[in-house]
């Protein structure tokens, strides 16, 4: 496949930048060497089939696997450190099955999500704040997570990220199982956090069209490497993408 682009945002204006990464499961190498960043305030989506390394890239950011390669968080180098440790630095993680506590209250997750927090009048206000997101989850607030429907487990699985006050969210395939009106709105919420809140997101989605849309910078993955790099919207036009990843 061409290149549509292989310069991403400027280096300045990054939160992360992700440099020679490799990782791999056992002995099986599954990253070779991916460059890409994600801008202050910006959506970088990841896109590829199945077994290209998506979601393995999500957990070499985060901590939960054994890598090669600079991973810089603002400048400050998080690769090495503990998964713990990255998320005291405000890095969220939303994994794909959502990872909700499905015998706690959507209360309860909540407050899971604040565990790293110190400023509990604060998180009385962003508790309300999270709610002004997802009106349906005030609604089922003493409820069991598992006995939300898939959306709403969604929701509860972004907002208990959200809890922690994260500068960048890691979203894996928040789509995936989810009827399409559902989908569409929770596309929505992201970009109004992303715009009001000025989070930043690295998205992993098997929906590109609807992450072309949402992101501003994208970067296709084949067998654990970077193929094509561009903003959205030159990938978006790239005739190969179109026809492999877009069906038109």
């Amino acid at each position: 496949m061409s290149d549509a682009s292989t310069t991403g945002p400027g280096a300045t204006d990054n939160l992360l930048e992700v440099r020679g990464l490799h990782a791999q499961y056992g002995n099986t190498k599954v990253l070779h060497g991916l460059d890409f960043d994600v801008r202050k305030g910006g959506i970088t989506t990841i896109l590829g089939a199945n077994g290209a390394g998506k979601t393995t890239t999500l957990r070499a950011v985060c901590g939960m696997l054994k890598t090669q390669g600079k991973v810089l968080l603002g400048g400050e180098r998080i690769d090495g450190k503990a998964t713990e440790d990255i998320v005291r630095k405000g890095v969220a993680h939303v994994p794909d099955g959502r990872g909700t506590f499905l015998n706690f209250t959507v209360e309860e997750n909540l407050r899971v999500g604040a565990y790293t927090r110190k400023d509990r009048a604060e998180v009385l206000i962003d508790y309300e704040r999270i709610f002004g997101y997802f009106p349906r989850l005030k609604e089922r607030r003493r409820q069991q997570a598992g006995t939300l429907s898939g959306g709403e487990q969604q929701m509860l699985a972004v907002s208990r990220a959200l809890m922690l006050k994260p500068r960048l969210m890691l979203l894996d395939e928040p789509s995936f199982g989810l009827a399409p009106l559902i989908v569409q709105d929770l596309f929505e919420i992201f970009r109004t956090i992303n715009k009001q809140d000025g989070i930043s997101m690295l998205l992993v989605e098997q929906n590109a069209s609807l992450a072309l849309k949402l992101a501003d910078h994208a970067y296709l993955l084949e067998t654990g490497r970077v193929v094509i790099s561009g903003t959205a919207e030159a990938i978006r036009n790239d005739e190969s993408v179109r026809r492999s990843y877009l069906g038109y």
